[in-house]
């Protein structure tokens, strides 16, 4: 891992989004007149696809889930992507990588536009070398199809030697589907079973433990199961 780019999701990773994230979902479901799920059953909206958690977390069928994810983003845009915020030592992490010679991307599930504007806002875009998301169109939702387009504008060794880091099964997957390790973030909203079972690589508990575990310091620890 000492040479390839690092991938990181966003929502969970990189920020704490789930306000911004809620709010939007509850939003979207109040002008359609559906009942509203619990939080805890809302934080599930967090890592898949957006119209997939209509679908699943909320039983909408394809008509009303498109019409929910329009009302969604209508709120998120002008409120929710605002309402979330950097984890302690992320932009140090990130810099230290940069330091390094690490190529540094984002690979997000949301869309791509707000998540440009969502690393703005959080001052850390200009530690970043690659934003990929979907599109608004529905195209390039699926995380596997996300770290396929990463992978593809990055240069080698950066894109032989990549590791992916998130904190839901989603990453683990969507990474592994192109023979990428990835490291959970066990601070964001998957935990520890749901990382390990989807066979997380290694486990950070918070974001100080990513330097060694991307192989920036001396005696770095072991990737473990």
């Amino acid at each position: 891992m000492s040479h390839g780019a690092v991938l990181f999701d966003l929502d969970g990773t990189l920020s704490e989004s789930a306000p911004g994230i809620l709010a939007s979902a509850r939003h979207a479901l109040s002008v359609l007149g559906e009942p509203i799920p619990s939080e805890a059953q809302l934080l599930r909206f967090i890592g898949p696809p957006l119209v997939d958690s209509f679908r699943e977390v909320c039983g909408l069928d394809p008509v009303l889930a498109q019409r929910a994810v329009a009302a969604y983003r209508a709120f998120y845009a002008e409120h929710g992507q605002f309402d979330t915020r950097v984890y302690d030592g992320m932009p140090e992490v990130l810099a230290a990588l940069r330091g390094r010679g690490r190529t540094v991307a984002v690979a997000t599930s949301k869309a791509q536009v707000f998540a440009e504007s969502v690393l703005a806002h959080l001052g850390l875009a200009p530690l970043v070398d690659l934003v990929v998301g979907a599109e608004l169109d529905g195209r390039r939702t699926r995380k596997s199809e996300v770290v396929a387009h990463v992978l593809a504008q990055l240069p080698e060794p950066a894109a032989a030697g990549a590791v992916m880091v998130g904190d839901r099964h989603h990453d683990v997957e969507g990474a592994a589907a192109h023979g990428l390790p990835c490291i959970g973030a066990v601070w964001g909203y998957g935990g520890r079973q749901e990382l390990r079972a989807a066979g997380a690589v290694a486990l950070a508990e918070r974001p100080e433990d990513l330097p060694a575990l991307l192989g920036l310091g001396p005696g770095s620890p072991q990737p473990r199961s």
